[in-house]
């Protein structure tokens, strides 16, 4: 990015137990115009060395603190699983705030909260054995023991943040543009569980769903990148034709 003011602002929230690596390469793939932002949680990625924060309403107040002073250009939010939730609650404080608000949010692989199963604690090898099946993790994590006990108390705390989240009772819809994603495979949030986010927000503009499972998008996020670039667009588009005189 140049001095030239962006297009849009696309901040990227990632899954449990991940960090921006898995969204490193979007940048390139995303319209030039556009600044995207892969931003990390405390304990992971870059902020590896910082406290876990296990409470998602602390650290989506923690996230939205950090880009505060980013938010004077249009901007968006695009949360994976975990970070779908988060995308959600960092929306929902914009709003109690004051601060600007997206012009879109874009949430994947996390069910809308009407849907969610109730959640179980797993254990190590049931943890390891579903970690396998979703994937998303950097290679040898699973089966590595020393990286393993790096990452166990992270991956823990990321899903019990995931488990004891519930959205405020009185929260009224989002005031803002929303899509849902979801692979048709991905049991955990499946499409039909990801359509409820429409009772969530004010101006829903759809389900898109792509072959595969929890990471549908791992090994060709191409599909994914496209539908974000357009629902973007079509976010910002009609944004500026409320603001035109």
């Amino acid at each position: 990015m140049d001095s030239t003011r962006p297009a849009l602002r696309l901040f990227v929230l990632h899954h449990a137990g991940g960090s921006h690596l898995l969204y490193r390469h979007w940048p390139a793939r995303l319209p030039g115009t556009w600044d995207v932002r892969l931003l990390d949680a405390p304990g992971h990625g870059f902020l590896l060395d910082e406290p876990q924060i296990t409470d998602a309403g602390r650290l989506a107040d923690f996230l939205l603190r950090r880009v505060e002073h980013e938010l004077n250009v249009p901007y968006a939010l695009f949360g994976h699983s975990m970070g779908a939730l988060l995308a959600y609650e960092m929306t929902r404080l914009a709003v109690e705030r004051g601060l600007p608000l997206p012009v879109w949010v874009g949430l994947s692989a996390r069910p809308a909260p009407q849907s969610a199963d109730p959640p179980r604690e797993l254990s190590d090898d049931e943890l390891r054995a579903r970690l396998r099946r979703l994937g998303g993790m950097p290679e040898g994590v699973i089966d590595d023991s020393g990286l393993w006990d790096r990452f166990y108390p992270v991956i823990r705390g990321d899903l019990r943040l995931v488990a004891n989240w519930r959205p405020a009772a009185d929260a009224a819809p989002l005031p803002v543009a929303l899509s849902a994603f979801a692979g048709r495979e991905d049991h955990s949030a499946a499409p039909a569980l990801m359509a409820g986010w429409q009772e969530h927000c004010e101006h829903y503009l759809g389900l898109r769903a792509f072959d595969g499972g929890h990471f549908y998008f791992q090994d060709d996020p191409g599909p994914l990148l496209r539908h974000i670039e357009r629902d973007a667009a079509t976010a910002l588009d009609a944004a500026g034709a409320a603001h035109s005189p």
